[in-house]
């Protein structure tokens, strides 16, 4: 008997397709792992085990089963996207525990494209930090379950990693979709501004909702059905102008040495597959730590303004608290123009940027949530200082897994480039994945 799990969402679609397989039992088997080893990884705060059975039933008897993009594919889906008929409680006991009347946007178009909804991961509080725990459960890193999956999309990342599903969506205000998938081995792509339909809680626009799955294929084909578009696929033989920094954005922040390791590794692979490649740093400037935390905190004030702060946590109320002083700045978008302006120059040199995804291994899974302010904001910026100027800038960047860790967890290497370069940046990884393939399913057995 076809075991399913493990399987890329473009075979499942294409066996569906085909009627190789139906819908139910791609779905069942999914459900069937979830309910054998989601104790241990702590992915979803939801599972729709007879919704989703019905739901796959649905799929299978559309008259455009053989056109489905992700026909029969299971997905999970961030609890801060709105699914019909599901509570939305973004990892807080705060939020209304009110059933969503429609499906957002982007699950929308998931179900339209064929997949199937198995259920709504776990997210830190309001999503705010790179950590993935709180009332609602702990995601944990399925390679290593003593350590978190990250955040905010760490359930999502924990799902696919561990093959509860092939692909999950998730977004990303500050790294959240780019740090759990480096942690996990999953490829992601936080597109550029109007590319895929936002959530509800934007921070001002930085935040952008994208795929996390464990090939460049699904990253794409997901992506193509999020954006309702094509335009994602690049001749991969196109020759790039890559610039390759090893420096962390954040002053004072140091990179370790598998990280490192890991993208002079993928720039000697880029240089051999034809790109001219070159050391280079992009002119961070000092600033940049005190504009990331403005808007890092503003964003959360804004998301708990109608919210009970009795019945947040106590690291949320003081982030939300901090960022209330900075919400009309960072409204205003003076600081986030600043630093596109400072930055544009250099990539008119380059076409995509190389760094490290992330600087450090992730924390322990512990009860971050139970821990003080400070003590989080120094995990986080310690451990993912790559990721936020590309969310204050809006333009598109990707994490993708290279290389291991000493403790045989994955490693990962970040792809940046200006508004429109997301075919191109998909199709650099796909290069990086062809010279040296990753293990797509952590060995959670």
């Amino acid at each position: 008997m076809t075991s399913w799990v493990g399987r890329t969402a473009a075979e499942i679609a294409a066996a569906v397709r085909e009627k190789r397989v139906t819908p139910r039992e791609v779905v069942a088997e999914h459900l069937a792992r979830i309910e054998r080893l989601d104790g241990r990884v702590g992915a979803f705060r939801v599972v729709r085990a007879e919704a989703a059975l019905a739901e796959a039933d649905e799929v299978a008897t559309r008259s455009d089963l053989g056109e489905l993009p992700l026909a029969g594919v299971p997905v999970a889906i961030k609890d801060n996207l709105a699914v019909r008929g599901e509570t939305m409680r973004v990892g807080s006991a705060a939020t209304p525990d009110t059933p969503a009347a429609d499906d957002h946007a982007t699950v929308a178009r998931l179900r339209a494209a064929g997949a199937v909804v198995v259920g709504l991961t776990n997210v830190p509080e309001l999503c705010v930090f790179g950590t993935s725990e709180g009332v609602h459960g702990t995601a944990r890193n399925p390679w290593d379950t003593s350590r978190t999956a990250g955040g905010s999309s760490g359930g999502s990342a924990a799902a696919v990693a561990a093959g509860l599903v092939p692909i999950a969506l998730g977004n990303d205000g500050m790294g959240s979709l780019r740090i759990p998938a480096a942690n996990c081995g999953l490829v992601t792509i936080k597109p550029g501004p109007g590319v895929v339909p936002a959530g509800t809680s934007t921070w001002f626009g930085m935040s952008e909702n994208g795929p996390l799955a464990t090939t460049v294929e699904d990253a794409r084909l997901m992506l193509s059905v999020l954006a309702d578009s094509e335009d994602v696929r690049r001749d991969a033989s196109a020759t790039q102008r890559v610039a390759v920094s090893l420096r962390s954005p954040i002053a004072g922040v140091t990179v370790t040495k598998p990280y490192t390791t890991a993208v002079r590794e993928a720039a000697e692979l880029l240089m051999k597959a034809g790109h001219r490649v070159r050391r280079a740093d992009p002119p961070y400037p000092l600033s940049l730590s005190f504009t990331s935390l403005t808007h890092w905190t503003a964003g959360t004030a804004v998301d708990a303004r109608d919210l009970d702060r009795r019945l947040m946590t106590r690291r949320t109320r003081v982030h939300a608290s901090v960022g209330r002083r900075f919400v009309d700045s960072a409204s205003s978008g003076k600081g986030r123009e600043a630093l596109r302006r400072r930055l544009e120059p250099f990539f008119g040199e380059y076409d995509v940027l190389l760094t490290p995804a992330l600087a450090r291994r992730s924390p322990k899974a512990a009860a971050w949530h139970e821990r003080g302010w400070l003590r989080n904001v120094l995990a986080n910026t310690n451990y993912s200082p790559l990721t936020p100027p590309w969310n204050l800038t809006g333009w598109p960047a990707m994490s993708v897994p290279f290389g291991t860790l000493p403790s045989g967890a994955p490693c990962a290497v970040q792809l940046v480039g200006l508004p429109g370069a997301e075919a191109d940046l998909l199709a650099v990884a796909e290069q990086l994945e062809a010279r040296h393939p990753w293990q797509r399913t952590a060995p959670v057995e």
